[in-house]
Protein backbone atom coordinates (compact mmCIF):
# COMPACT_ATOMS: atom_id res chain seq x y z
CA UNK A 1 0.00 0.00 0.00
CA UNK A 2 2.68 2.41 1.46
CA UNK A 3 4.43 1.81 -2.42
CA UNK A 4 0.77 2.62 -4.39
CA UNK A 5 0.74 5.74 -2.22
CA UNK A 6 4.01 6.89 -3.63
CA UNK A 7 3.18 6.39 -7.34
CA UNK A 8 -0.10 7.92 -6.76
CA UNK A 9 1.67 11.23 -4.88
CA UNK A 10 2.74 14.40 -7.50
CA UNK A 11 5.85 14.16 -6.09
CA UNK A 12 8.65 13.16 -8.48
CA UNK A 13 11.92 11.07 -7.73
CA UNK A 14 15.25 11.21 -9.73
CA UNK A 15 14.60 10.65 -13.64
CA UNK A 16 16.96 9.60 -15.88
CA UNK A 17 18.65 12.13 -17.93
CA UNK A 18 18.93 12.26 -21.82
CA UNK A 19 23.09 12.64 -21.19
CA UNK A 20 22.40 16.05 -23.63
CA UNK A 21 21.13 13.69 -26.76
CA UNK A 22 18.34 16.29 -26.87
CA UNK A 23 19.93 19.42 -26.50
CA UNK A 24 19.34 19.89 -30.03
CA UNK A 25 15.84 20.08 -29.64
CA UNK A 26 15.83 22.86 -27.44
CA UNK A 27 18.20 24.82 -29.62
CA UNK A 28 16.12 28.03 -31.65
CA UNK A 29 15.01 27.04 -35.22
CA UNK A 30 15.65 30.99 -36.81
CA UNK A 31 12.58 32.99 -37.18
CA UNK A 32 9.57 31.97 -37.76
CA UNK A 33 8.74 32.44 -41.82
CA UNK A 34 6.59 34.74 -43.77
CA UNK A 35 3.33 33.55 -43.48
CA UNK A 36 3.48 33.30 -47.29
CA UNK A 37 5.81 30.76 -46.83
CA UNK A 38 3.71 28.52 -44.26
CA UNK A 39 1.67 25.70 -45.72
CA UNK A 40 -1.94 25.80 -44.80
CA UNK A 41 -1.57 29.83 -44.07
CA UNK A 42 -4.51 32.12 -46.32
CA UNK A 43 -1.22 34.21 -47.19
CA UNK A 44 0.44 31.01 -48.57
CA UNK A 45 -2.71 30.17 -50.59
CA UNK A 46 -3.05 33.64 -51.78
CA UNK A 47 0.75 33.85 -52.85
CA UNK A 48 0.32 30.86 -54.86
CA UNK A 49 -2.56 31.86 -56.65
CA UNK A 50 -0.92 34.96 -57.71
CA UNK A 51 1.69 32.97 -59.04
CA UNK A 52 -0.12 30.86 -60.61
CA UNK A 53 -2.20 33.02 -62.63
CA UNK A 54 1.33 35.76 -63.38
CA UNK A 55 2.57 32.64 -65.01
CA UNK A 56 -0.76 32.08 -67.21
CA UNK A 57 -1.24 35.62 -67.94
CA UNK A 58 0.10 36.98 -71.45
CA UNK A 59 2.59 39.67 -70.85
CA UNK A 60 1.48 43.17 -72.20
CA UNK A 61 3.97 44.56 -74.19
CA UNK A 62 4.92 48.30 -74.84
CA UNK A 63 5.96 50.44 -77.46
CA UNK A 64 9.95 49.71 -77.34
CA UNK A 65 8.70 45.65 -76.54
CA UNK A 66 9.56 43.59 -73.15
CA UNK A 67 12.54 41.65 -72.67
CA UNK A 68 11.80 37.92 -71.64
CA UNK A 69 11.73 37.25 -67.83
CA UNK A 70 15.36 36.34 -66.20
CA UNK A 71 16.17 33.89 -63.09
CA UNK A 72 18.53 34.99 -60.42
CA UNK A 73 20.50 31.88 -58.98
CA UNK A 74 22.26 31.36 -55.72
CA UNK A 75 21.93 32.60 -52.31
CA UNK A 76 24.60 35.39 -52.24
CA UNK A 77 23.62 36.45 -56.02
CA UNK A 78 19.88 36.30 -54.90
CA UNK A 79 20.34 38.55 -51.50
CA UNK A 80 21.96 41.00 -53.68
CA UNK A 81 20.08 41.79 -55.86
CA UNK A 82 17.18 42.22 -53.32
CA UNK A 83 19.54 44.42 -51.85
CA UNK A 84 20.38 46.80 -54.78
CA UNK A 85 16.57 46.47 -55.79
CA UNK A 86 16.35 44.84 -58.80
CA UNK A 87 12.49 44.70 -59.87
CA UNK A 88 11.67 40.64 -58.80
CA UNK A 89 8.16 38.94 -58.55
CA UNK A 90 9.08 35.75 -57.54
CA UNK A 91 11.25 34.13 -54.79
CA UNK A 92 11.56 30.68 -55.04
CA UNK A 93 12.35 28.70 -51.96
CA UNK A 94 13.52 24.99 -51.87
CA UNK A 95 11.50 22.88 -49.60
CA UNK A 96 13.80 22.15 -46.16
CA UNK A 97 16.37 24.44 -46.90
CA UNK A 98 18.76 24.62 -44.21
CA UNK A 99 18.03 28.57 -42.79
CA UNK A 100 21.18 29.96 -42.79
CA UNK A 101 21.85 33.98 -42.34
CA UNK A 102 21.85 35.07 -46.26
CA UNK A 103 18.18 32.55 -46.42
CA UNK A 104 17.02 34.45 -43.46
CA UNK A 105 17.87 37.95 -45.36
CA UNK A 106 16.02 37.01 -48.14
CA UNK A 107 13.25 36.29 -47.14
CA UNK A 108 13.26 38.89 -44.60
CA UNK A 109 14.22 41.67 -47.72
CA UNK A 110 11.58 39.92 -50.13
CA UNK A 111 9.03 40.40 -46.98
CA UNK A 112 9.53 44.07 -46.71
CA UNK A 113 9.58 44.71 -49.94
CA UNK A 114 6.54 43.95 -50.25
CA UNK A 115 5.31 42.21 -53.97
CA UNK A 116 7.05 39.77 -54.51
CA UNK A 117 5.44 36.51 -54.00
CA UNK A 118 7.43 33.43 -51.73
CA UNK A 119 7.20 30.33 -53.20
CA UNK A 120 8.32 26.95 -51.94
CA UNK A 121 9.22 24.37 -54.19
CA UNK A 122 10.95 20.66 -54.03
CA UNK A 123 14.55 20.48 -54.84
CA UNK A 124 13.36 18.20 -58.54
CA UNK A 125 11.32 21.69 -59.49
CA UNK A 126 14.29 23.97 -59.10
CA UNK A 127 16.70 21.99 -61.00
CA UNK A 128 14.51 21.79 -63.55
CA UNK A 129 13.74 25.52 -63.73
CA UNK A 130 17.59 26.78 -63.26
CA UNK A 131 18.48 23.76 -65.73
CA UNK A 132 20.54 22.15 -63.20
CA UNK A 133 22.45 25.29 -62.06
CA UNK A 134 23.68 25.08 -58.50
CA UNK A 135 21.20 27.58 -57.15
CA UNK A 136 21.50 26.39 -53.45
CA UNK A 137 17.78 26.31 -52.96
CA UNK A 138 16.91 30.24 -53.49
CA UNK A 139 15.85 31.26 -57.33
CA UNK A 140 14.65 35.08 -57.58
CA UNK A 141 12.34 35.40 -61.02
CA UNK A 142 12.85 38.59 -62.46
CA UNK A 143 10.16 39.76 -64.69
CA UNK A 144 10.88 41.12 -68.06
CA UNK A 145 11.65 44.76 -68.69
CA UNK A 146 9.29 47.15 -70.60
CA UNK A 147 11.22 49.36 -73.10
CA UNK A 148 10.60 52.50 -73.93
CA UNK A 149 10.69 53.48 -77.60
CA UNK A 150 13.22 55.87 -78.83
CA UNK A 151 10.79 58.48 -80.09
CA UNK A 152 9.54 58.58 -76.03
CA UNK A 153 12.86 59.93 -74.77
CA UNK A 154 12.79 63.13 -76.74
CA UNK A 155 9.15 63.75 -76.47
CA UNK A 156 9.50 63.01 -72.73
CA UNK A 157 12.15 65.66 -72.35
CA UNK A 158 10.20 68.47 -74.76
CA UNK A 159 7.30 68.01 -72.31
CA UNK A 160 9.58 69.21 -69.45
CA UNK A 161 10.68 72.07 -71.53
CA UNK A 162 14.28 70.86 -71.95
CA UNK A 163 16.40 69.54 -74.71
CA UNK A 164 16.64 66.18 -74.94
CA UNK A 165 19.92 64.84 -73.92
CA UNK A 166 20.23 60.64 -74.74
CA UNK A 167 22.66 58.30 -75.16
CA UNK A 168 22.77 55.88 -77.46
CA UNK A 169 25.37 52.74 -77.37
CA UNK A 170 26.16 50.98 -80.95
CA UNK A 171 27.49 47.28 -80.05
CA UNK A 172 27.46 47.09 -76.53
CA UNK A 173 27.44 43.52 -75.15
CA UNK A 174 28.20 43.57 -71.42
CA UNK A 175 24.91 44.61 -69.02
CA UNK A 176 27.37 46.41 -66.70
CA UNK A 177 28.59 49.02 -69.06
CA UNK A 178 24.80 49.40 -69.67
CA UNK A 179 23.97 49.86 -65.90
CA UNK A 180 27.00 52.25 -65.92
CA UNK A 181 25.72 54.65 -68.60
CA UNK A 182 21.95 54.26 -67.31
CA UNK A 183 23.61 55.87 -63.89
CA UNK A 184 25.15 58.19 -65.30
CA UNK A 185 22.88 59.56 -67.78
CA UNK A 186 20.82 60.12 -64.22
CA UNK A 187 23.45 61.62 -62.61
CA UNK A 188 23.55 64.42 -64.90
CA UNK A 189 20.11 64.75 -65.96
CA UNK A 190 19.78 62.65 -69.14
CA UNK A 191 16.66 61.70 -70.60
CA UNK A 192 17.21 57.75 -71.62
CA UNK A 193 19.06 55.26 -73.54
CA UNK A 194 18.64 53.66 -76.08
CA UNK A 195 20.03 50.32 -76.98
CA UNK A 196 19.97 48.10 -80.29
CA UNK A 197 17.19 45.01 -79.51
CA UNK A 198 20.09 42.40 -81.45
CA UNK A 199 23.31 41.69 -80.35
CA UNK A 200 23.67 43.93 -77.38
CA UNK A 201 23.25 44.28 -73.94
CA UNK A 202 19.94 44.50 -72.01
CA UNK A 203 18.03 45.21 -68.89
CA UNK A 204 19.58 42.29 -67.26
CA UNK A 205 19.78 41.71 -63.64
CA UNK A 206 23.49 42.77 -63.81
CA UNK A 207 22.59 45.93 -65.72
CA UNK A 208 20.06 46.66 -63.13
CA UNK A 209 22.99 46.59 -59.94
CA UNK A 210 24.98 48.20 -61.60
CA UNK A 211 22.72 51.20 -62.25
CA UNK A 212 22.33 51.35 -58.08
CA UNK A 213 18.82 52.14 -58.54
CA UNK A 214 18.70 54.67 -61.08
CA UNK A 215 17.16 52.28 -63.58
CA UNK A 216 13.82 53.30 -61.96
CA UNK A 217 13.82 56.37 -63.42
CA UNK A 218 15.88 56.84 -66.29
CA UNK A 219 14.16 54.93 -69.53
CA UNK A 220 15.89 52.61 -71.45
CA UNK A 221 14.63 52.59 -75.14
CA UNK A 222 14.80 49.44 -77.55
CA UNK A 223 15.30 50.12 -81.07
CA UNK A 224 14.70 47.42 -83.94
CA UNK A 225 17.40 49.59 -86.32
CA UNK A 226 19.69 51.81 -84.72
CA UNK A 227 20.94 53.81 -87.51
CA UNK A 228 17.35 54.24 -88.65
CA UNK A 229 16.56 55.38 -84.94
CA UNK A 230 19.18 58.28 -84.92
CA UNK A 231 18.19 58.91 -88.43
CA UNK A 232 14.40 60.09 -87.11
CA UNK A 233 16.22 61.95 -84.54
CA UNK A 234 17.85 63.64 -86.85
CA UNK A 235 14.78 64.98 -88.89
CA UNK A 236 13.43 65.77 -85.85
CA UNK A 237 16.26 68.36 -84.92
CA UNK A 238 18.29 66.60 -82.85
CA UNK A 239 22.09 66.63 -83.31
CA UNK A 240 23.60 62.72 -83.28
CA UNK A 241 27.21 63.04 -82.11
CA UNK A 242 29.48 60.18 -82.51
CA UNK A 243 32.37 59.27 -79.90
CA UNK A 244 35.62 57.84 -82.00
CA UNK A 245 39.18 57.50 -81.22
CA UNK A 246 39.56 59.26 -84.62
CA UNK A 247 37.38 61.96 -84.13
CA UNK A 248 37.88 65.23 -86.39
CA UNK A 249 36.46 67.23 -83.31
CA UNK A 250 37.57 67.17 -79.28
CA UNK A 251 34.83 67.08 -77.14
CA UNK A 252 35.63 70.40 -75.36
CA UNK A 253 34.94 72.35 -78.47
CA UNK A 254 31.78 70.67 -79.49
CA UNK A 255 28.95 73.94 -78.73
CA UNK A 256 26.23 71.74 -80.37
CA UNK A 257 26.45 69.48 -76.53
CA UNK A 258 24.17 72.93 -75.62
CA UNK A 259 21.44 71.59 -77.68
CA UNK A 260 18.96 68.74 -78.51
CA UNK A 261 21.84 66.04 -78.79
CA UNK A 262 22.19 62.01 -78.68
CA UNK A 263 25.63 60.88 -77.77
CA UNK A 264 25.99 57.75 -79.11
CA UNK A 265 29.03 55.64 -77.62
CA UNK A 266 30.36 52.18 -79.74
CA UNK A 267 32.07 48.99 -78.12
CA UNK A 268 35.18 49.28 -76.52
CA UNK A 269 37.69 48.08 -79.67
CA UNK A 270 35.88 48.45 -82.16
CA UNK A 271 34.03 51.53 -81.43
CA UNK A 272 31.25 52.41 -84.29
CA UNK A 273 29.75 50.27 -86.67
CA UNK A 274 30.21 51.88 -90.05
CA UNK A 275 26.83 52.95 -90.88
CA UNK A 276 26.36 54.50 -87.82
CA UNK A 277 29.21 56.34 -87.80
CA UNK A 278 28.55 57.76 -91.05
CA UNK A 279 24.84 58.96 -89.92
CA UNK A 280 26.45 60.78 -87.24
CA UNK A 281 26.67 64.79 -87.42
CA UNK A 282 29.77 65.21 -85.27
CA UNK A 283 32.39 62.76 -84.52
CA UNK A 284 34.26 63.41 -81.70
CA UNK A 285 37.09 62.20 -79.54
CA UNK A 286 38.27 62.50 -75.64
CA UNK A 287 41.35 63.85 -75.68
CA UNK A 288 43.50 61.50 -73.04
CA UNK A 289 46.97 62.03 -72.33
CA UNK A 290 48.11 59.05 -70.37
CA UNK A 291 48.01 56.98 -73.99
CA UNK A 292 45.47 54.56 -73.23
CA UNK A 293 43.81 53.68 -76.11
CA UNK A 294 40.09 53.40 -75.72
CA UNK A 295 37.63 53.87 -72.42
CA UNK A 296 34.89 51.37 -71.78
CA UNK A 297 31.44 52.57 -72.57
CA UNK A 298 30.56 53.71 -69.42
CA UNK A 299 33.46 56.16 -68.62
CA UNK A 300 33.12 57.62 -71.69
CA UNK A 301 29.37 58.55 -71.48
CA UNK A 302 29.81 59.62 -68.48
CA UNK A 303 32.71 61.81 -69.50
CA UNK A 304 30.42 63.71 -72.23
CA UNK A 305 27.42 63.67 -70.14
CA UNK A 306 29.30 65.79 -67.46
CA UNK A 307 30.74 68.16 -70.53
CA UNK A 308 27.12 68.51 -71.96
CA UNK A 309 25.47 68.89 -68.36
CA UNK A 310 28.41 71.62 -67.57
CA UNK A 311 27.52 73.51 -71.27
CA UNK A 312 23.56 73.58 -69.69
CA UNK A 313 24.28 74.91 -66.25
Amino acid sequence: MAANNRRMSGKKGAQVGSGGQRRKGLEGKGPTPPAEMRKGHKKNRVATAKAKQTARRPAPRGRGGKSSSELVVGRNPVVEALREGVPASTLYVQQFIDNDERVREALQLAAERGGINLMEAPRPELDRMTNGLNHQGLVLQVPPYEYAHPEDLADAAYDEGEDPLIVALDGVTDPRNLGAVVRSVSAFGGHGVVVPERRAAGMTAGAWKTSAGTAARTPVARATNLTRALEAYKKAGIVIVGLAADGEHEIGELEALQGPVVIVVGSEGKGLSRLVGETCDFRVRIPMPGGAESLNAGVAAGIVLYEAARRRA
